[in-house]
C-alpha cells in the first residue's frame, strides 16, 4: 500500500483576530480493493457480446410464439446489455488520472452509472406490466416448446455471465449491479421454462401474462437495493457498510485527542471512500507520526483511502465549524 502524509503549520484569521493553529495533513491510501478486478473488463465484453445474442435470438422467439414472458424477458435481459454497457464505461473512466478541474478524475461515474443502472430497469418494469394487464384480457395461445428451448438457452448464458461477475460483486456496487442482474436474470429465464411447460400441459393461457408480472416483481424486489444505494452515494452519503459514529469514535479515541468535528464520509466511486475532519490535540507535538497512525488506522478499519485531517492546537478558540449543524 502505497501512501504518504505530510502537514503544514500555518495559522487562519477568523472573524479578523483570532488566530488558530493548524496542521492539515492528508493521507492517500490505495490497495488492491480499491477498483474492480482487473479482469472485469474481459467480463462485461463476455457479458455484452452473450447476452446481446440471446437479446436478439429471444425477441425473434417471443414475436414468432407470441409469447409475452418470453418479450418480457428479453427487454429484461436488452436493459441488462445497457446496463453492462454502463458499468463497463464507468470502470474504464474511473482509472483516469485527475485532471484540471476534475481534481477527482471520473470515479464518480461509476455511481451514475449504478444509479442510471437501476433506472433503467424501473423503466422497462412498466413497459412489461402494462403489456401484461392488456394480455391477461385478451389471453393468446403461444408455442411452448420454442419458448422453452429459448428461455433454457437463457438460464445457461445469465448463469455464465453472473458468474463472471461474482468475485468483484462483494467490493463493488457498480460490479454487484451487474451480478445481481445477471443472478436475477438466470431465475427468470427459469420461470419462463417452467410456466411454458405448464402452459403445454394443461392449456391455461393466462399463465404467460401472470407470469410476465412475477418476472416483473422480481425486477424490482432486485432493483430496489440497487436505486437506494447509488441514490445514497450520488447524494454523497457515507457508503453502506461504514459506520460514521465508529469512525469518529476511533478518531476521538486517538492519543491526545480532546475533541473531533467537522466529520464528512463520502463515496468517491463505487469502490472508494473519502473522508474529512476537525480535529483539536493541544500537545501535538508528534504531528507527521499521529497523522501517520490515524490514516492507516482509518484505511485499515474502515477502508478509507483518502483521509484529510486538519489538527487544531488552540482549545481556548471554538472552531467556527464544530457545531454539528455546520456543514
Amino acid at each position: 500500500m502505497a501512501h504518504d502524509a505530510h502537514d503544514h503549520d500555518h495559522g487562519h484569521d477568523h472573524g479578523g483576530h483570532e488566530r488558530h493553529g493548524h496542521d492539515h495533513g492528508h493521507h492517500h491510501g490505495g490497495g488492491h480493493h480499491h477498483h474492480a478486478p482487473a479482469n472485469m473488463g474481459r467480463a462485461f465484453a463476455i457479458g455484452v457480446v452473450l447476452n446481446t445474442a440471446f437479446v436478439a435470438a429471444e425477441t425473434a422467439a417471443g414475436l414468432w410464439t407470441g409469447s409475452l414472458a418470453l418479450l418480457a424477458d428479453a427487454g429484461h435481459n436488452l436493459s441488462d446489455v445497457l446496463s453492462l454497457l454502463l458499468a463497463w464505461g464507468a470502470t474504464v473512466l474511473a482509472r483516469r488520472a485527475p485532471a484540471g478541474r476534475r481534481t477527482y478524475g471520473l470515479r464518480k461515474g461509476t455511481i451514475l452509472a449504478s444509479l442510471a443502472n437501476a433506472i433503467l430497469l424501473l423503466v422497462a418494469v412498466g413497459a412489461i406490466v402494462s403489456e401484461a394487464i392488456h394480455r391477461l384480457n385478451a389471453p393468446a395461445r403461444i408455442d411452448s416448446d420454442i419458448v422453452m428451448l429459448t428461455a433454457s438457452l437463457g438460464v445457461l448464458i445469465n448463469g455464465a455471465t453472473a458468474m463472471l461477475f461474482m468475485r468483484g460483486s462483494h467490493d463493488d456496487l457498480n460490479v454487484r449491479g451487474a451480478f445481481l442482474h445477471m443472478a436475477a436474470d438466470a431465475g427468470v429465464s427459469l420461470a419462463v421454462v417452467a410456466g411454458a411447460f405448464i402452459m403445454a400441459r394443461t392449456g391455461v393461457l393466462w399463465i404467460d401474462p401472470t407470469l410476465s408480472l412475477v418476472i416483473a416483481g422480481v425486477i424490482v424486489l432486485g432493483t430496489w437495493s440497487l436505486l437506494r444505494d447509488s441514490m445514497d452515494l450520488a447524494m454523497d452519503a457515507a457508503p453502506r457498510g461504514i459506520d460514521v459514529d465508529a469512525v469518529r469514535s476511533y478518531l476521538a479515541g486517538l492519543p491526545g485527542v480532546e475533541d473531533v468535528h467537522d466529520l464528512h464520509v463520502w463515496a468517491i466511486s463505487t469502490t472508494e471512500t473519502a473522508m474529512t475532519a476537525h480535529i483539536l490535540r493541544p500537545r501535538n507535538t508528534d504531528a507527521d507520526g499521529f497523522l501517520h497512525q490515524a490514516c492507516e488506522g482509518l484505511e485499515k478499519r474502515f477502508r478509507i483511502g483518502h483521509a484529510t485531517l486538519q489538527v487544531e492546537t488552540d482549545a481556548a478558540h471554538t472552531c467556527r465549524l464544530a457545531p454539528a449543524e455546520v456543514v
